[in-house]
């Protein structure tokens, strides 16, 4: 399925996040998660895809069981019900002792979700601050549909530019982009999957840098939020996947002065949407949506002094929003459930760090099986002022709205038809 497409924004004009905002306030349509029809034939649906039989057990042999697990002390309240997807895992952002999961080792398409894995292994190579002269080479091989900020070859973007392209608008344009720096694609690939591996993520399987469909491409809901943790480490991914709205260069103008519009980020606990507030508190991460991925999400928030991640992988229910919406109740269940659970796991730390809770050794056998095949988190997360959750302001909106009749050549027609794969 397609990638919605958009713009992401220049340094001077970031918007980050204070207060919670009115749905109605807010402007940019969801991508909706691949919706299934009934077969032509008139026959019955395929079966739902169960999970397997043996999954890894790195971060305790329960979370290597199928089906859901959680351990509720005396007066600790239950689970949220109608609880859809395939996978799901919650966890404490700083100690990583999980919560409560459901076949968090599951290997699915993650979408777009993979891009942080993308950012955590690139992203500390280039200050945010140096300049690149977009080639046409560096364009070529994206995938049909695919979401896009609206880079254009010939122009020059500054990496700032292009990792709010990143994560506001999940463009793989801008991913290409930053991988061509980075010596090209076959390059990054094989530097993601190494990192994959130093951060103990053994269900994750890299084909393509931007998390589009490929085969072969797995992750999970455990490695995702792997992930997430090791990437909040940095405070410009702080910032990214904090960024609410912002602005992007577009062309140059006859008067010799670049033209910006404005993009907004695709994650809905983050900027909201007409049927959906954003979350209080919410810091992130990152969103996906593809046809194998079905949606998934990444989130991580923060209520007093706790901050939980939710990792949610291809809700059964295709409704709008879903993946948020099962995210969200996840969260008010873990704030809810602060000091009532027993952890039933954890997120193992980076080989190496040595000072975690992390349930696998530093020379685990399933880590360093991946190792062969594919040839520290170092203190607690902060969250960079983060305590509630975003604002987007009316005049934003306003602009937003006028800016859409002003999108990049072709932003309009590659919007309709991407709007699935985020």
């Amino acid at each position: 399925m397609p990638t919605t497409k958009s713009a992401s924004a220049s340094p001077s004009a970031v918007r980050t996040v204070a207060a919670l905002a009115s749905s109605a306030l807010l402007v940019s349509p969801l991508l909706a998660g691949t919706a299934h029809a009934a077969p032509a034939d008139g026959g019955q649906l395929p079966k739902a895809p169960v999970p397997p039989a043996k999954m890894s057990q790195v971060g305790g042999e329960r979370l290597g069981q199928s089906g859901v697990q959680v351990q509720l002390q005396a007066g600790a309240p239950a689970l949220p019900k109608e609880l859809t997807a395939r996978s799901w895992i919650i966890s404490d952002a700083e100690s990583g002792e999980v919560l409560a999961a459901k076949n968090p080792h599951w290997q699915l398409a993650p979408a777009s979700t993979l891009k942080m894995l993308f950012a955590d292994t690139v992203l500390p190579k280039f200050p945010k601050t140096q300049t690149y002269k977009v080639k046409p080479a560096d364009l070529a091989g994206m995938g049909t549909g695919s979401s896009l900020v609206g880079i254009k070859e010939n122009l020059t973007y500054t990496v700032h530019d292009l990792w709010l392209g990143v994560f506001l608008r999940s463009g793989n344009d801008a991913v290409h982009t930053l991988s061509a720096m980075n010596g090209g694609t076959e390059a990054t690939v094989k530097e993601m999957q190494k990192r994959a591996v130093e951060l103990n993520a053994t269900d994750t399987h890299v084909i393509t840098p931007d998390g589009y469909d490929a085969p072969g491409q797995v992750s999970s809901a455990y490695d995702l939020s792997l992930f997430a943790r090791a990437g909040l480490k940095n405070p410009d991914f702080r910032e990214y996947c904090s960024t609410a709205s912002a602005q992007f260069p577009g062309d140059m103008g006859k008067d010799g002065k670049r033209a910006t519009f404005g993009i907004q980020n695709t994650n809905r606990l983050l900027s909201g949407d007409f049927d959906i507030k954003p979350y209080p508190g919410i810091a992130g991460v990152k969103n996906g949506s593809t046809t194998n991925a079905g949606s998934t999400f990444t989130g991580v928030a923060q209520h007093g002094d706790r901050k939980l991640l939710v990792t949610v992988m291809n809700p059964e229910k295709k409704q709008h929003n879903e993946a948020y919406r099962e995210a969200a109740k996840l969260f008010d269940w873990g704030f809810a459930a602060d000091g009532k659970v027993d952890p039933v796991g954890s997120l193992v730390d980076p080989k190496g760090a040595g000072n975690g809770t992390g349930g696998a050794k530093d020379g685990d056998k399933e880590s360093q099986a991946a190792l062969d095949s594919a040839g520290g988190w170092g203190g607690p997360w902060t969250a960079a002022g983060i305590g509630g959750a975003v604002v987007v302001l009316l005049g934003a909106v306003v602009f937003f709205a006028r800016r859409r009749r002003a999108l990049p050549d072709g932003e309009r027609e590659r919007r309709g038809a991407g709007r699935r794969k985020k």
